[in-house]
């Protein structure tokens, strides 16, 4: 049980040390005005969402992404007295090494021998019996801002679970390092799948709690659920701002840059182009063996824990190294484009995937019949202006 009076003192010291070594994780991003000081994730902020634990069983959809300070949630609950339950894991398992698509298996976490629940795979939403001994679930993972992310999926058949089975959700708010960006075609419903659920466009500019908000507030949970969602919001936070993730957020995004690059890059992954799965740069680089053309050449190889088995396993690939000094970030085309004209068979350059990725059709048959980016971007912005009309009423940062 959580002892109240320990709540205030705990609390400050693990305040206190979470922000000195918040400030000097994310300080080279955030600026040092007295008007906007170091971003506080949710999590960090343990007195706003403490007490709202007492005396409650609680679940937890974590990863490695959930940290206060250097440690998980889930150990810094635990230390606290929080009487967690069951951790639930999203695609990549609760410690984020599983391959992207690999089998996420339940079992027991061999520190805290709390039972995992994997949340990807066959189980993809939490069972009724599942949440029998549960009051109250904390959602707290880092999103990187984009539609395919399945992170988000997951998020929503949790708030549908918890809406079916009267549980409370409280969402522990982070930062969207893509966050500044509103682009991409809308998904179009008939093309609904995990890898895109809602329709929103591929660059969405919110955060997983603001998306929350938007998915209660337009009735996307089947049946027109509503949960019962309360948001911890990030502190000194706006959408314009630079964030550096401290923890990679999947396997195959290892860096800012990556992470950047993966708006325009992971529609690659519905044609034959690799995206460099299985080398040292995923994300980073595009190539693929039969475009003898380009100079920069990568070997993907067996990495297991990110890419056990990449695209073109040992086969050199030719395409374009990616840099941030050439890369103007949010959602780009020109890639997609030149390597669709570069590519000798295009009748095979794309596959059935992409249209899951895009979420429509349109944008294939538009770079097959040779629109440019300006003109298929053109095409997006009357659906787009009503998207950000929609956007705005669950906005909780500038």
């Amino acid at each position: 049980m959580i002892k109240a009076a320990n709540y205030n003192i705990i609390g400050k010291v693990i305040m206190i040390s979470c922000l000195i070594f918040t400030q000097a994780l994310y300080g080279c991003h955030a600026q040092t005005t007295e008007a906007t000081k170091s971003i506080i994730p949710a999590a960090h902020q343990i007195n706003d969402y403490l007490p709202l634990l007492k005396d409650k069983r609680v679940g937890l959809v974590v990863n490695q992404t959930s940290i206060v300070g250097s440690v998980h949630l889930v150990d810094t609950l635990k230390s606290l007295g929080v009487a967690i339950k069951t951790v639930f894991a999203p695609e990549h398992g609760f410690r984020g090494d599983a391959d992207a698509g690999a089998s996420v298996e339940s079992g027991f976490d061999t520190k805290t021998k709390l039972p995992i629940i994997s949340l990807y795979g066959t189980n993809k939403k939490m069972l009724p019996q599942q949440l029998e001994n549960i009051d109250v679930v904390i959602f707290d993972i880092q999103d990187v801002g984009t539609r395919f992310y399945t992170y988000i999926s997951t998020m929503h058949y949790v708030m549908e679970a918890c809406a079916e089975n009267s549980k409370r959700l409280i969402i522990l708010d982070r930062p969207n390092p893509n966050g500044m960006y509103v682009d991409g075609p809308i998904l179009e419903m008939k093309h609904q799948s995990f890898v895109g659920m809602h329709p929103i466009p591929i660059l969405h500019g919110l955060t997983v709690g603001e998306l929350a908000l938007m998915i209660n507030g337009e009735k996307w949970l089947k049946n027109e659920l509503t949960c019962e969602v309360t948001v911890i919001p990030v502190k000194n936070y706006q959408h314009q701002m630079p964030y550096s993730l401290p923890v990679q957020p999947s396997p195959n995004l290892p860096n800012d840059l990556s992470i950047a690059l993966y708006p325009s890059l992971c529609l690659f992954e519905g044609t034959v182009i690799s995206v460099g799965r299985g080398t040292e740069f995923p994300f980073q680089q595009i190539g693929h063996p039969e475009l003898k053309k380009y100079p920069h050449t990568f070997t993907p190889v067996s990495m297991p824990g990110s890419s056990t088995h990449p695209p073109y396993k040992d086969e050199k690939c030719y395409g374009l190294l990616l840099e941030s000094k050439t890369y103007e970030s949010g959602l780009s085309l020109v890639y997609l484009i030149e390597f669709y004209e570069a590519f000798p068979d295009k009748t095979a350059f794309f596959n059935n995937f992409f249209v899951k990725l895009a979420g429509t059709m349109q944008l294939q048959k538009q770079i097959e019949s040779g629109f440019t980016e300006e003109e298929i971007k053109l095409s997006w912005q009357n659906e787009l202006e009503s998207y950000k009309a929609i956007r705005e009423k669950y906005l909780l940062y500038e």
